[in-house]
């Protein structure tokens, strides 16, 4: 079995520092083009952009309220037709750079933050429940989990539950609690390739992380 041969990735690296006041996040692309990075807020200040392009091997510096809560992801094969811009992976329905308060539409991985709650801790996590945007071979590289792009490449997969919509895939129904929903051969694949990610619904233990409140962070895509 081959392992994961990434195109897209979030690395997640927490820099500690005095205060709490805000936090820094440092997004960097180390891919081999442009990535147009989509933000939305789901508590807490807004941030100053909502989206932005970011040329390859650039970084870009945002000021984060220390109670934010909300995600970052990326975009890519982004165009702007006739006044219309839209992606192939990760894209906002804005017709716009910026997300406007609108989240990205799978296929897409996600990067969720929550900021110094009440227990002064901040949690984050990778999530790939909305998809990959990885390709690998595997037994469940199925024409069902490949997403293609415009050209017919295949350039993302889609998780379990958006493949194939069964209960035991998206934990609802009978499957609808931690006990019912047990990892999935599909998402002990996806554990293998991506150990830090969150897979599906209940996969808090192994993938949600937590640190003292008043780090800074690093998101690197394509790290």
């Amino acid at each position: 079995m081959m392992k994961a041969q990434l195109i897209f990735a979030v690395s997640l690296a927490a820099i500690f520092f005095s205060g709490t006041k805000a936090a820094t996040f440092t997004l960097s692309n180390n891919c081999p083009s442009t990535v147009w990075p989509g933000i939305l807020t789901s508590s807490g200040p807004p941030l100053s952009t909502t989206g932005f392009e970011l040329p390859s091997k650039a970084s870009s510096v945002l000021s984060v309220p220390a109670t934010w809560s909300g995600r970052i992801w990326a975009r890519t094969q982004c165009t702007n037709v006739n006044g219309k811009f839209q992606c192939q992976t990760g894209d906002c329905p804005s017709g716009q750079v910026p997300c406007n308060g609108a989240g990205g539409i799978p296929p897409v991985t996600l990067a969720e933050f929550t900021l110094a709650p009440n227990n002064g801790k901040d949690f984050f996590d990778i999530s790939l429940v909305e998809a990959l945007t990885c390709l690998f071979r595997s037994p469940h590289n199925q024409p069902m989990v490949q997403v293609k792009g415009s050209d017919g490449g295949v350039i993302a997969c889609n998780s379990a539950c958006l493949a194939f919509n069964q209960s035991q895939y998206c934990c609802t129904g009978s499957f609808g609690t931690p006990q019912t929903c047990p990892p999935t051969n599909y998402s002990n694949f996806l554990k293998s390739q991506c150990p830090q990610a969150y897979r599906y619904a209940y996969d808090d233990k192994s993938a949600l992380v937590s640190c003292t409140g008043g780090a800074n962070y690093l998101i690197t895509f394509c790290p």
